[in-house]
């Protein structure tokens, strides 16, 4: 469970939450309770009526679909501090997602009701969490877009690019990904087997574009890799 003073530093770090002071904050608290996720657990499915909105403190959560055959693949790994869901009043809609938390999480869960309260009261909150959401859904319909229509070489290349983006760290070797992805769920995120994708991370190692140490991912070339993509 986390402490008074760990769910304020938390709440401050939610990027739709910047527009409010501390005082605010701690208002939020007190009606806005944790709950608890454990890693492999479902937070939400297709099935599910109940409209709402995560707000995710600690974690990772992964946003996936099912492909024809029953496949999942990711569509996104959504990291702590944001939001994530869906939702009418946000005009957040994507049908057939699954939410599932990658590691120990702990989420604010908002319903509907309760983000009417916050935009009303703090009309700032309800701006960053439309650009928020919005910048999401697009996300989620290119790697959708990407998926139909591109090769697996460059659905894998443009997969790298957007973890880079969304989790990346500059080291002395390069923009590196921090979390140790394994090929299989890479192939999950691009719906593909994971064969093909340990053949075309070997084709893109030996163009140079990326490299593989201690299981972690540096991206030595972005020009190359940003032209697998548009293959």
């Amino acid at each position: 469970m986390l402490l008074p003073k760990e769910k304020l530093q938390l709440l401050s770090m939610m990027d739709i939450l910047e527009p409010l002071s501390q005082e605010q904050i701690e208002e939020l608290i007190e009606w806005l309770p944790d709950t608890h996720f454990e890693q492999g657990q479902i937070i939400y499915t297709p099935e599910d009526r109940s409209e709402a909105l995560f707000l995710l403190k600690t974690g990772r959560v992964r946003i996936y679909r099912l492909n024809p055959k029953g496949d999942e693949f990711t569509l996104a790994v959504v990291e702590a501090g944001t939001v994530f869901g869906e939702m009418a009043l946000t005009a957040q809609r994507l049908p057939g997602a699954y939410a599932e938390a990658m590691e120990s999480a702990y989420v604010c869960i908002l319903k509907s009701e309760d983000v009417e309260h916050i935009v009303r009261e703090h009309p700032d909150v309800g701006l960053k969490m439309m650009q928020v959401l919005s910048e999401r859904l697009r996300l989620y319909e290119d790697r959708l877009e990407d998926i139909g229509l591109k090769s697996v070489p460059a659905r894998l290349a443009s997969l790298i690019l957007q973890l880079t983006q969304s989790e990346g760290i500059m080291t002395n070797e390069g923009p590196k990904i921090p979390t140790r992805y394994t090929h299989q769920q890479l192939a999950a995120m691009i719906s593909a087997n994971r064969v093909s994708v340990t053949k075309t991370f070997a084709q893109l190692q030996d163009a140079g574009a990326v490299e593989l140490k201690r299981r972690h991912i540096y991206v030595k070339d972005v020009e190359a890799l940003e032209g697998a993509a548009r293959k």
